[in-house]
């Protein structure tokens, strides 16, 4: 596939040479039926509402550019379906939920949540319409507050992936939902960003989360065996921050404690939030995902909330455009800068430098799954495995380490955050609550002993 050429102004005052924007990069952005993207998108088990939404309504949904109606039957089961009803296309959001299925307003046609045909009162007895025909469904099912839909070739359908993440010890996950008004790929690259951090979050407005986000970390990406993760290393004092965030192909993204500060040893506190970044269709997406409340995460100062998250709300600033314009304006989010980039962002039109390495190693990734998917061959990534639970990597760890005379402290710093990540990533403890413990012990014992680190000074 050719790659739109980059598009530079070269002189001051120099617009007019540039007006013309290039197309976006189809192959990464476009998401709909027959896509190369959205096929590849459709392999995986997908959240597409809260469990909260379902009510006794059903709910007219659009994901991957397909218009759908959710819904839980009066039995407890949810149900995913074509939009139009197969008789003559009157829309299901306007149907009545049964005890089992939801049956069309216009002729009372029932439809099962697998999209058998359960009744067709105005037809003869004899007929044989139930027998030919189903209306259009995907399977799905709940599971931590959200619902969930496959919409990939049924033959190919996937155990429904467990996370460690699902079983983090004395942990609340609150589900919540926002809608972003432009393409997926950009708000979801924003995870492999770890600069922006340092500007966006700290140095452009106010320390809207800690001041240790406003310096400068010694970074490092590197692939994962559930996708890539990016490493962080600060010094904070005798102290070095080293975070490392999770990209599980092929939208879904983990990271740490939201308000971390980075003054207090800890080894191996696990994610915040756990979200996927789900197309509407191609210039419309879903944040929906969970929020992790325990004491590893929650904010000393008290600003975590478990009621600030649902349908449209999160408990951290600049997630939504809710906020009045000129104050978006003076202290932006994630939100405004990632819808603002144009409904798609251009590619050609970028100029990506050192900082943007992740962002581009992801990319890659992406594309590498996408062609894997359109020569037919299985996605290179998790997609699911029964009775399994799949150790994820994101976490925080604050070690002590003390500066060194005569060593570069940039030097210092890396050596810390790859040993913490070839704990984390390379070594095997185990699955579950057992790997959970034997990981914090193996980074507990990278911290020097204060009296030492006092010596150093």
């Amino acid at each position: 596939m050719k790659r739109q050429q980059k598009q530079t102004v070269r002189q001051p005052y120099g617009r007019y040479h540039s007006r013309h924007v290039a197309a976006e990069d189809a192959e990464l952005t476009h998401v709909g039926p027959d896509t190369p993207c959205g096929e590849y998108l459709r392999r995986f088990w997908q959240p597409v509402a809260m469990s909260s939404e379902l009510k006794d309504l059903p709910l007219a949904v659009r994901i991957l550019g397909e218009d759908m109606v959710l819904f839980r039957d009066k039995g407890g089961r949810v149900g995913l379906l074509d939009r139009h009803c197969c008789h003559r296309g009157t829309s299901l959001e306007f149907g009545v939920i049964e005890e089992r299925g939801i049956r069309c307003c216009y002729h009372s046609w029932q439809f099962d949540v697998d999209g058998r045909i359960l009744d067709t009162p105005g037809e003869p007895a004899n007929s044989k319409i139930k027998e030919k025909t189903f209306q259009g469904a995907y399977p799905a099912l709940e599971f931590a507050g959200l619902v969930f839909a496959y919409m990939g070739p049924p033959e190919e359908k996937p155990d429904f992936p467990y996370f460690d993440a699902f079983d983090l010890p004395d942990d609340k996950m609150a589900p919540y939902s926002l809608t972003y008004p432009c393409n997926w790929l950009q708000i979801f690259e924003n995870v492999m960003d770890p600069a922006h951090g340092v500007f966006l979050h700290t140095r452009i407005s106010f320390e809207q989360f800690s001041p240790a986000w406003g310096e400068m970390p010694v970074t490092e990406f590197r692939p994962s065996p559930l996708g890539m993760i990016y490493v962080t290393t600060r010094r904070v004092g005798d102290l070095a921050w080293v975070r490392v965030n999770d990209i599980i192909l092929p939208n879904l993204a983990q990271a740490g404690a939201i308000w971390e500060a980075g003054t207090k040893e800890k080894a191996f506190t696990r994610m915040s939030l756990t979200r996927w970044t789900v197309p509407i269709d191609d210039t419309n997406s879903l944040v929906i995902g969970v929020r992790h409340f325990n004491e590893g995460v929650n904010d000393p100062a008290g600003r975590h909330s478990e009621a600030a998250c649902g349908k449209e709300t999160v408990d951290f600033l600049g997630q939504t455009g809710e906020r009045a314009y000129n104050e978006r304006q003076r202290v932006p989010g994630d939100f405004d800068a990632q819808v603002s980039q144009r409904p798609i962002a251009i590619h050609a039109l970028e100029h990506l430098g050192t900082t943007d390495r992740g962002v581009s190693m992801l990319r890659g990734m992406v594309r590498k799954g996408i062609r894997a998917v359109r020569a037919g061959a299985e996605p290179d990534c998790v997609r699911g495995a029964p009775s399994k639970v799949i150790s994820t990597y994101c976490s925080d760890s604050v070690v002590r380490v003390s500066r060194r005379t005569g060593r570069n402290d940039e030097t210092v710093l890396r050596d810390i955050g790859r040993a913490v990540a070839r704990i984390v990533i390379d070594q095997d403890h185990g699955i579950g609550r057992d790997r959970l413990d034997r990981v914090g012990q193996q980074i507990a014992v990278l911290s020097e002993p204060a009296a030492i680190a006092t010596a150093a000074e």
